[in-house]
């Protein structure tokens, strides 16, 4: 194969394709190890890093239907891990917010799945993931751009 065809656009993806699903292996191995599911540490660890948010922003920022980030937050609520509370600007509107124990349970499990990323990642020096992560977020922003321009929402 020639180099010039080993830099198109469908080796690429074929390329990051694998590199996401062993990336993934380590993960979900991460997480599945604590006991919660994906959908599940997600909403953890969104609310841990950005803080209370309205089930429809944590839903539009993972990735999940409304209904699937209903069912999310309620086994969460249900397990004492997050509370629903009243938005004081929109009293139409639920924020969920970590508890105790739910900052607790994300703040260990996420430090056993940063180590797992670190390890995963290793292979690469600080520096290149660095590269890789600007370019990577280059790349991500070009197609969406492309993607839109051809009529399409992203949504």
């Amino acid at each position: 194969m020639s180099r010039a065809s080993e830099a198109s656009g469908t080796h690429l993806w074929l390329v990051l394709m694998k590199a996401h699903r062993a990336l993934a292996r380590h993960a979900e191995g991460s997480i599945e190890a604590a006991g919660i599911g994906l959908s599940d540490f997600a909403t953890l660890e969104l609310l841990l890093h950005k803080g209370p948010q309205p089930v429809n922003e944590i839903g539009r920022r993972i990735n999940l239907t409304s209904g699937s980030i209903t069912s999310a937050v309620d086994r969460l609520e249900q397990r004492g891990l997050v509370a629903r509370g009243f938005d004081p600007d929109d009293r139409r509107a639920r924020i969920v917010r970590l508890t105790a124990e739910g900052e607790a349970l994300i703040t260990e499990v996420f430090s056993g799945h940063k180590k797992a990323m670190d390890s995963a990642a290793s292979g690469l020096s600080k520096a290149d993931r660095a590269t890789l992560i600007d370019l990577l977020k280059r790349l991500g922003i070009s197609a969406e751009e492309r993607f839109e321009a051809r009529g399409h929402d992203h949504d």
